[in-house]
C-alpha cells in the first residue's frame, strides 16, 4: 500500500508527538505552553482521542523540531524533487527562521507523499 492511501493512526501519532516530548524531557504543560493549547487538548492529542488542527500540527512539528512526516506516519522521508531545489550551487539563506524551517519539513513530507501517488 502506498504511503498516500495509508489511513492516518492518531493513536500512534499521539504516541509518537508523546515519545518525542518526553525524550526532550518535556511535561505536557511545557509542550503546550509552546504550541499555544491547553495541556487537556494535548493530553487528547498523544491518546488520539480528538484531532487537531493543521495550525496545532505545525506547531507541534515547530516546538519538537520534527518532520511532519515522522509524526504522521513514523517514517522520515527526504524529496528528490525538493532537495534538488537546494544544490551546492544555489545559494542558500545563512539562517533560517523557524517558520520557514517548519515550512520546508512540511513540503519535504508533502513531496514525498504525492510522488509516490
Amino acid at each position: 500500500m502506498k504511503q498516500s492511501e495509508k489511513e492516518l493512526d492518531y493513536g500512534k501519532m499521539g504516541i509518537r508527538i508523546r515519545q518525542l516530548r518526553k525524550a526532550k524531557g518535556w511535561s505536557q504543560e511545557e509542550l503546550a505552553k509552546k504550541c499555544g493549547i491547553s495541556m487537556s487538548f494535548l493530553g487528547h492529542i498523544e491518546r488520539g482521542s480528538r484531532i487537531m488542527s493543521l495550525e496545532t500540527f505545525v506547531s507541534i512539528c515547530g516546538a519538537l523540531d520534527a518532520d511532519a512526516g515522522e509524526l504522521l506516519w513514523g517514517e522520515v522521508h527526504l524529496s528528490g524533487a525538493v532537495l534538488d531545489l537546494w544544490e551546492p550551487s544555489a545559494q542558500k539563506p545563512e539562517k533560517l527562521t523557524d517558520q520557514y524551517s517548519i515550512y520546508v519539513k512540511i513540503m519535504k513530507s508533502v513531496a514525498e507523499i504525492m510522488s509516490e501517488a
